[in-house]
């Protein structure tokens, strides 16, 4: 994972990033373009974001001729999995398992992802039986 200990940013530049993930390499009029078909930014706010962002260390920049070229130094699964792991490390352990399910509950989820969740689920239960009988 490369989520060095990065500044937290704001839910502006969220979309930013957002951009940058799905387009991978990508330069600032693309960013514009995309952007301002969404929001009703001008175009120095953005730019005024993704420079902050370059800042934070969230995006590297690389001039080519008379454009930059900007790339994120996180991939998106990795930034939301931190996200997630820190909203869940504020949580009660108790309740964990409930908030999970209802978010599996809510979200989309693709039959390869099923798989994967399937495959965990039953480790974890592998585990809790090898503890169970440990303890016994």
């Amino acid at each position: 994972m490369n989520e060095k200990n990065l500044s937290p940013i704001s839910d502006s530049e969220w979309e930013v990033m957002r951009i940058v993930w799905t387009l991978g390499e990508t330069h600032t009029n693309q960013i514009l373009k995309e952007l301002q078909a969404k929001k009703n930014w001008s175009d120095s706010t953005i730019k005024t974001l993704i420079r902050r962002l370059v800042q934070k260390g969230w995006l590297t920049a690389k001039h080519e001729g008379r454009r930059y070229t900007y790339t994120a130094t996180v991939s998106q699964t990795d930034m939301m999995y931190n996200e997630a792991k820190s909203l869940l490390n504020r949580m009660c352990d108790m309740h964990k398992g409930e908030v999970i399910l209802k978010l599996l509950e809510d979200s989309p989820i693709s039959k390869g992802d099923l798989m994967k969740m399937q495959e965990e689920i039953s480790q974890k239960e592998k585990q809790h039986r090898t503890w169970f009988h440990a303890t016994a």
